[in-house]
């Protein structure tokens, strides 16, 4: 535990305690000097790797022997913050890093050191393979969403600002490896799922609209409006379903095959046919963009992913319908 001091650094006469700036502070009666209490600046990195883990030390020495932390230390006269922080780094683990940003800067009590300052730093691996030091009994990698328990509360709270920083970036990456490795990650545009269910009717009335006044649909005019709607709404659940599954193809295929088939029993071409599902595909893209505030990088991935699966999904309907349209 820290102790107050007892004699002057200055002039070596015993201190004494007085209210000054309204807190009691450790004054010198003789040469009234005031010993302030500052609290010690003390610098640390968050490591990650390509697996979107951190590195972790695990403390060989007093105080919270065996907890873990990430690589920390105080700085030292002479050196800036950030450069402690790359020194702590490089005597914990034998890595080299490099600064990217800086994560945190917040005050915690110990009660071994008394008042710390953290300092904390994100740092890119540049260099080295992770050894533990000789102040670490152990080091190792944990997921940012299993973490142990660490020795200092400030340290968890810049692991957790450095997952929120790279939040849209790594839900970019998951996003592109499914659409391209059928893996079990999020896609972006899943979230247009729901915005596709919720407004169906909106977008159907939308379609219906421009169904019957298109000049290249003209016998869309003269079919009941609850029956084009009807196949519209099923078209758009068939949209949202396959959205959300990509891959159900079989389901599909016999509903457009089916479409194409009973539009040749009513006498629709088949350019007529085609133009109404281009039409619809039109409605849908424009109604999902224009609900689409494009105030982020993950936004434009957002709608740059949407558009790819939309003009996938249209090219299979208007395949398949185009094959029923033929018999």
């Amino acid at each position: 535990m820290i102790q107050d001091p007892v004699y002057c650094d200055r002039c070596g006469a015993i201190l004494v305690s007085r209210e000054i700036e309204g807190r009691p502070r450790a004054v010198c009666p003789a040469c009234h000097f005031v010993h302030y209490r500052n609290p010690l600046p003390v610098a640390a990195a968050v490591v990650l790797n390509g697996q979107r883990e951190v590195l972790l030390v695990k403390r060989l020495n007093e105080p919270h022997k065996g907890m873990w932390c990430l690589p920390t230390g105080f700085a030292e006269s002479g050196e800036t913050i950030a450069e402690a922080a790359l020194r702590e780094l490089k005597e914990e683990t034998e890595l080299t890093g490099r600064i990217m940003r800086l994560l945190s800067a917040d005050s915690s009590a110990d009660e071994f050191y008394g008042d710390l300052l953290f300092v904390i730093f994100e740092v890119e691996q540049v260099d080295g393979v992770a050894t533990a030091g000789d102040d670490a009994e152990a080091i190792d990698w944990f997921p940012l969403r299993a973490l142990p328990e660490l020795a200092f509360a400030p340290h968890r709270e810049a692991a957790e600002i450095c997952a929120r920083l790279h939040r849209e970036e790594w839900a970019i990456q998951d996003s592109f490896q499914s659409l391209h490795d059928d893996s079990d990650a999020e896609v972006l545009s899943d979230a247009l799922v729901e915005l596709v269910r919720d407004k169906a009717e909106e977008i159907s009335l939308n379609w219906l609209l421009s169904v019957r006044g298109n000049p290249t649909t003209p016998n869309y005019a003269k079919i009941e409006e609850w029956k084009i709607r009807e196949r519209a709404m099923e078209a758009l659940t068939r949209f949202r379903h396959w959205l959300g599954t990509e891959g159900e193809d079989r389901e599909l295929a016999e509903f457009y095959f089916a479409l194409g088939r009973e539009r040749r029993e009513q006498g629709f071409s088949t350019a007529e046919v085609l133009s109404a599902l281009t039409l619809l595909r039109r409605e849908i893209w424009n109604f999902a963009r224009h609900h689409q505030v494009l105030e982020s990088p993950m936004d434009v991935y957002r709608v740059m992913e949407l558009s790819r699966r939309v003009v996938l999904f249209f090219d299979k309907a208007i395949y398949h319908t185009s094959k029923g349209l033929e018999g």
